[in-house]
């Protein structure tokens, strides 16, 4: 089935529906009976899986059109529903959006441990955040803002080399083995955080966590997005960031429940002049506080191996020659879904897609088309200004020293400050729960759009606060102010977006190495904010710092209106067509946007015409299973 779409310049091109990349986009598109069932049966006999044939075989009609069982044609195979089955598609194809989180409870399972894992990386991000209030004189940092730099940013500066360590790791370990060792090498790295006599040692300890947090933080969002159904995907591969979000909070929460302990908190009794600062007595607050995350890991590590591997991996090992591997893929399905019709439509259809990326790799250099091939260079330009402006929008600068700037900047108790920034932590986690129904509706690009804007303002708030008289009422109001407004703001926009927008915007050949490059970029800029604040607030004054980063702010948002485009409710075909525009195109298109706004909401126009985004090409024609054309107005029903 040839296709007929325009180039940039209006001209009439040929367009394969069979070529590689067109069949990741709409498998079995136009395909006829006769060519379904030749390749069912080929994929049957290769797979050895005949006990499960006909789960398979009417699965993978069901993959190919979503009415093959509402035909009402007596066919040679049997294309009828059982109740149950008939319940389970109801529930997935519903237009009630609570509906499609009625997933089995191995699933859920799944997604628990995955969320564990992601709040374990929370949590040791801010463990540090309580602690430095004490270890700073214990360890003998005082005064050396380069050092405590160093020390702090310690397990993100392994990262931004660890991640790599995630491909040839997943080919030798699979993803449970990946994300068993990870969490060990947590738990086992923040215990040896309790022990350290030396500046030194801790930075030992926490570099050797980044071993821990970088494979980690790139496989768990993957092992997720492989193992869930279409339908919740999205919402799955954002619960890494929300849960994310949940360990920062608990860490938080930790430094003010340990504060306390022994006499750790009392400067009367626990002082550099009486030489205890690194007994039991009075450091045994801080050792638990960076030792405190150490158990999340355990908890994984012990129940990841009760869950299923990845089903598509598993296939991947199987078209590799491990012929065994087909039926676990089949079998994990099969715990993943509600009925074993669903299991086999998702094996063939996984199947067909791993095909397809093969052919393509085949011919192709996935790593080196992702800065050549303009389609992929602007995908990646857009995930590494998400991810980069997640780190320059200066979060991490509280979740890492909130709790030492409320101290010695703002004047607060110990105490107070701890108390302080463990709110900051409640609040980035429930105000990115609204972001699990945000993200699909109101979108990507409108979350960044809308509240960069508050973000910068919310840290000039910071700026002013800095910049009043030491030890007024009014500074402290303003800084706690600042900073939970920042919170508010930040959580549902720019800290769930930039995962789930890079995991997506890449195509599905070079997705793993896509993702590998903007996840290294992130964890190499939240490793130069941490070690460049201490430094950096002291060069530029508090206030100064903050204003850097509301610039930054600023700045964002026309970086986001300018290269960052909208992936709601597109398909991977579609976002190929969006990604195949010029950078120009983007950018007039964002002025628009901003001109529109600006006539309608500022100048109170009335008529003004909202810019839409057209994607390039003609729509595809889209056949049911008999090869029969699908009318327009039912295709948009269906989309829709």
């Amino acid at each position: 089935m040839h296709m007929e779409d325009l180039d940039q310049r209006g001209k009439t091109v040929s367009r394969d529906a069979d070529r590689p990349d067109r069949r990741l986009a709409q498998p079995f598109s136009g395909w006829t009976y006769e060519r379904m069932k030749k390749s069912i049966d080929d994929f049957i006999e290769e797979s050895e899986l005949e006990d499960y044939d006909k789960y398979i075989r009417r699965g993978a009609f069901l993959a190919q059109s979503k009415a093959a069982f509402a035909t009402g044609r007596e066919r040679p195979d049997d294309l009828t529903l059982r109740d149950y089955e008939r319940q389970a598609l109801h529930l997935e194809y519903s237009q009630r959006r609570i509906d499609k989180f009625k997933q089995p409870w191995r699933l859920y399972a799944l997604v628990g441990i995955c969320s564990l894992g992601a709040a374990v990386q929370g949590w040791d991000e801010t463990a540090v955040n309580g602690a430095q209030v004490y270890y700073t004189e214990a360890l003998e940092l005082t005064g050396k803002d380069g050092w405590i730099g160093l020390v702090n940013s310690a397990p993100y500066l392994c990262c931004a080399f660890s991640c790599w360590l995630n491909d040839p790791l997943n080919r030798l370990l699979d993803r449970r083995g990946v994300i068993f060792l990870t969490c060990l090498i947590s738990s086992v790295t923040c215990l040896g955080q309790a022990f350290p006599q030396t500046w030194q040692q801790l930075f030992a300890a926490r570099f050797l966590l980044g071993l821990g947090i970088g494979p980690k933080s790139a496989t768990i969002p993957i092992y997720a997005a492989e193992a869930a159904p279409a339908n919740v995907r999205g919402a799955l591969v954002m619960m890494w960031q929300m849960w994310t979000a949940f360990g920062i909070m608990c860490g938080y929460i930790a430094g003010v429940v340990l504060a306390g302990v022994r006499d750790g908190n009392r400067p009367d009794i626990c002082n550099k002049a009486a030489g205890n600062l690194l007994s039991s007595q009075c450091s045994l607050n801080w050792r638990l506080m960076l030792a405190s995350p150490m158990i999340l890991p355990l908890v994984v590590v012990a129940y990841v191996y009760t869950l299923p591997e990845s089903p598509r991996w598993l296939l991947k090992k199987a078209r590799q020659g491990n012929k065994r591997k087909y039926k676990e893929a089949y079998q994990a399905l099969c715990t993943l879904r509600h009925t074993e019709l669903q299991a086999g439509r998702d094996l063939f259809l996984i199947n067909h897609l791993l095909a397809g990326e093969e052919e393509i790799m085949k011919d192709n250099k996935p790593f080196s088309e992702l800065f050549t091939l303009g389609r992929n260079r602007r995908a990646l330009t857009a995930s590494v200004v998400t991810m980069f402006l997640q780190q320059f929008c200066g979060v991490n600068v509280t979740a890492y020293y909130s709790s030492t700037i409320l101290k010695v900047h703002a004047h607060y108790s110990n105490n107070a400050a701890l108390l302080i920034s463990m709110g900051f932590g409640v609040i980035n986690f429930l105000f990115a729960l609204p972001a699990v129904w945000t993200i699909d509706t109101f979108g990507r690009r409108n979350l960044l759009l809308s509240t960069f804007p508050f973000m910068a303002l919310f840290q000039v708030l910071m700026v002013i606060a800095f910049s009043l008289p030491d030890r007024s009422t009014a500074q402290q109001v303003l800084a706690i102010l600042g900073m939970y407004l920042f919170g508010i703001a930040y959580s549902p926009g720019e800290g769930p977006v930039p995962f789930v927008y890079s995991a997506e915007s890449m195509p599905l050949y070079n997705r793993d190495f896509g993702m590998g490059i903007v996840t290294s970029i992130n964890w190499f800029w939240n490793s130069f904010i941490s070690i460049t604040w201490p430094k950096f607030n002291t060069a530029f004054t508090t206030a100064g710092a903050f204003g850097w980063y509301a610039a930054w702010c600023a700045l964002g948002w026309w970086m986001v209106l300018l290269f960052v485009p909208e992936t709601k409710d597109l398909t991977l075909e579609e976002l190929d067509q969006v990604f195949e525009h010029s950078t120009k195109t983007h950018m007039e298109f964002g002025m628009q946007q901003l001109k529109w706004w600006v006539g309608e909401f500022v100048l109170r126009r009335k008529g003004l015409k909202r810019p839409v985004f057209l994607i390039k090409g003609d729509l595809e024609e889209v056949f049911d299973m008999r090869g029969e054309e699908t009318v327009y107005e039912e295709y948009l029903e269906e989309r829709r």
